[in-house]
């Protein structure tokens, strides 16, 4: 991945204790890199056809720490 952007956002907290959670049983991933790879899905599945979406996600998801 190239450039970054940061991006402030609010989220339910109920969503917010299972990003919690999950990163506790996942220690290879961050917020950072749980945030991308589901807004890069969402986008892929969603109509967005640009190939630069498509490897942002597979680089994201295959990422090692």
């Amino acid at each position: 991945m190239n450039a970054t952007v940061s991006l402030f956002t609010e989220i339910p907290e109920t969503l917010h204790e299972s990003l919690k959670t999950y990163l506790d049983a996942h220690p290879d991933w961050d917020q950072n890199r749980v945030l991308t790879a589901a807004l890069s899905l969402f986008l892929l599945q969603n109509g967005e056809s640009d190939r630069s979406c498509a490897r942002v996600y597979l680089e994201t998801l295959f990422q090692h720490s």
